[in-house]
């Protein structure tokens, strides 16, 4: 049932009377918050769930220069929307599929908003390298000719609806049946612990399991896998890669941008465990993970960055072995990635229910 106040603020939108539609969200939200004394968590989440339909109405259909707003702090405290306010996707996300970097960069403020637009736009297929300020993490700003190929695949980014709502293609491993054929896989051999590329994997899919051995990629499938005899094959890593970044997208919360941060770290930290042992973060020779003016080692607390070089020939040498279950649900990954330079394979298995 429609109620008069939805119908009146429809009809705002149907003005073009955005500026009115913005100080309804911002007063929406404070009246949630006033509904607490204290500023709790909870209190922010009632504030953004009364307020996510006219938050996505106003970041797809506004102008950018109000929709923009939407996160900006000048309209009193417990008014702008944060990261982690959505309705059918984060706001920022919606924000990020209607205008091009150019229109948003001189708008948005706040830097964990700026960063994440920046990075769907990438995702959306924008080269950034020279218009955007530098990833913290060293993530590009543009696809890598690997991630290019692998969107032609599948697009993670979801494709939103002006009155609420999203479409987005289920991107799961293995998507079919073609080219896979029945393999006996080996006996499961023993985990290597504390890989800090397996956990980087578990915190990209938080729904699957992951772990590390050494060996090749099928010894690792078979710790994860429901038998020794299973419908598997090899596959490109660029078909891989959406479903990969779709893993990262753990909720309605998060967006593409979450998923293509999280596979970069987790590469990353695979791509870090050819380094030389050594204490992390410990000094190295010039140019080396740790010593002055280079990438620190992954598993160092505070910021990190990637090393795009090092990535790119781990995605080139990499083997990918993907398997069937048949006990999967809608969503599923099963995805073992071996590395041939230092001998060690992961694998990252599970699904759910949408």
């Amino acid at each position: 049932m429609i109620t008069y106040e939805e119908h009146r603020l429809r009809s705002l939108a149907d003005e073009g009377r955005w500026i009115e539609l913005l100080g309804a969200y911002r007063q929406a939200r404070a009246a949630a918050v006033a509904l607490d004394p204290a500023p709790t968590s909870a209190a922010r989440g009632r504030a953004a769930a009364a307020t996510a339909p006219l938050g996505h109405l106003i970041a797809y259909a506004a102008p950018p220069e109000v929709a923009a707003r939407l996160f900006d702090p000048d309209g009193g405290p417990g008014t702008a929307a944060g990261v982690a306010d959505h309705d059918a996707g984060p706001l920022w996300e919606v924000l990020a599929t209607r205008h091009r970097w150019r229109r948003l960069a001189p708008l948005l403020g706040p830097p964990p908003v700026r960063r994440l637009v920046a990075q769907t736009r990438v995702l959306l297929g924008e080269d950034l390298s020279r218009d955007a300020e530098p990833d913290r993490e060293g993530v590009p700003l543009r696809l890598e000719p690997w991630e290019a190929a692998g969107r032609g695949e599948g697009a993670p980014v979801r494709e939103y609806l002006r009155d609420g709502g999203s479409r987005s293609a289920l991107l799961t491993l293995p998507a079919s049946r073609e080219g896979l054929a029945p393999v006996e896989l080996p006996e499961p051999g023993a985990r290597l612990p504390g890989q800090p590329a397996t956990r980087a994997l578990a915190e990209l899919a938080g729904w699957a399991r992951a772990v590390c051995v050494r060996g090749p990629a099928p010894l690792a499938a078979a710790q994860l896998a429901p038998g020794r005899l299973v419908t598997g094959g090899y596959l490109p890593f660029a078909l891989a890669w959406p479903a990969l970044v779709q893993a990262g997208v753990a909720d309605r919360a998060h967006g593409a941008a979450h998923g293509r941060l999280a596979l970069w770290r987790a590469l990353a930290a695979m791509a870090g465990a050819a380094l030389p042992p050594g204490p992390v973060g410990s000094p190295g020779p010039m140019g080396s993970p740790g010593s002055p003016g280079s990438p620190v080692r992954l598993g160092l607390r505070g910021p990190e960055r990637v090393d795009r070089g090092e990535v790119g020939a781990l995605v080139a040498r990499m083997r990918c072995f993907t398997w069937e279950d048949p006990a999967d649900r809608l969503r599923h990954l099963h995805l073992a990635l071996e590395d041939p330079v230092t001998g060690l394979s992961w694998a990252v298995s599970g699904s759910e229910e949408v």
